[in-house]
């Protein structure tokens, strides 16, 4: 009996699965380690063209210990290494394209891997740009007919020109430490107003209190949460239409108005919405001799909280019960 296991386990198992299955299972794998199975065998060598999730990171080599020359001589193996796999995969079907780098003065080459994807049709798309200058995301993401998640992160220089939307399948939407091309809020409404079938919205480290206006106008979104970066600021007008929607976290400072909060489905809401530094000192140093600064002040808050009156379990944070 323990002969026969020791046969079977001396078998190359996986190399007898279907070429369909290896794939699969690759595509678990960072497209790196993917990658390295290509010395197994001739057949494994071509596996690659096939995975249809490419993984891709050259942030976890870029180590402020190393030196400049190593880095950028990283940086170039990287995007070689990542032209060769976009060749070797031609226009087969893409799943999932994850992509995490930095960049520098000239992004053409990121952009052609990211409309090259879109091309082949990828549903998931995941973008990591960390860049010392200005660099727009490419206006052919927001025209995709098959994308069905899209997250973009990266630094305040990554921003998102908002032009013509058409996202018919968009279903996901992260952004974290983004902006937008204008600073009236408009370009975001845009987007939002346009993806037709979006349900769920996570916005992190975002600087609302820059806009003029932050306007989340939806019926499709059923998840929303909205992490806000700056703790010094107040955003100008936060307004939250979203009748379908069941889950809500929302941090932020305590905005001027909240000229709408229409929230006529939901379950469960985590609010954070706490006072800057300034504030919280007016309030408590000149309550009694502006009694109407703290009313206007307690007052906005309501309009919001009134919003969320018909909510079945909320959680508020320490700083919104002060």
């Amino acid at each position: 009996m323990n002969s026969k296991r020791m046969d079977i386990g001396s078998k190359d198992v996986i190399s007898s699965l279907p070429d369909a299955l290896i794939c699969h299972i690759l595509s678990f794998l960072s497209t790196k380690d993917a990658a390295l199975t290509s010395v197994l065998s001739k057949r494994w060598r071509n596996l690659l063209a096939f995975v249809p999730i490419l993984d891709l990171d050259n942030t976890i080599y870029d180590h402020p210990k190393m030196g400049r020359r190593k880095r950028l001589q990283m940086r170039t193996s990287f995007k070689v290494f990542v032209d060769r796999v976009m060749a070797l995969q031609g226009n087969a079907p893409l799943n999932k394209f994850s992509l995490r780098c930095k960049i520098g003065r000239d992004p053409s080459r990121v952009n052609g891997w990211i409309l090259k994807v879109l091309e082949r049709g990828v549903v998931d798309l995941s973008l990591y740009i960390s860049s010392e200058y200005k660099y727009p995301l490419p206006p052919q993401v927001l025209m995709s007919k098959t994308l069905v998640t899209l997250k973009v992160a990266g630094t305040d220089e990554f921003t998102i020109d908002v032009m013509d939307v058409y996202l018919p399948k968009l279903k996901t939407l992260h952004m974290e430490d983004v902006s937008f091309d204008d600073e009236t809020g408009a370009s975001f409404a845009k987007l939002i107003s346009a993806c037709h079938a979006l349900e769920e919205l996570v916005m992190t480290k975002m600087m609302l209190d820059f806009w003029e206006s932050c306007s989340v106008c939806n019926p499709t979104l059923k998840r929303v949460k909205i992490y806000a970066e700056n703790i010094d600021e107040n955003p100008k007008s936060v307004s939250f239409d979203t009748p379908n929607l069941v889950y809500l976290e929302f941090t932020d400072t305590v905005a001027a108005k909240y000229p709408k909060a229409k929230f006529d489905s939901l379950v469960e809401a985590s609010v954070g919405i706490r006072m800057t530094p300034d504030q919280v000192f007016h309030a408590r140093d000149l309550v009694n001799r502006h009694y109407g600064y703290t009313t206007k002040l307690v007052g906005n808050v309501a309009d919001f909280l009134m919003g969320i009156s018909n909510v079945k379990i909320l959680y508020l944070s320490s700083e919104a019960l002060e």
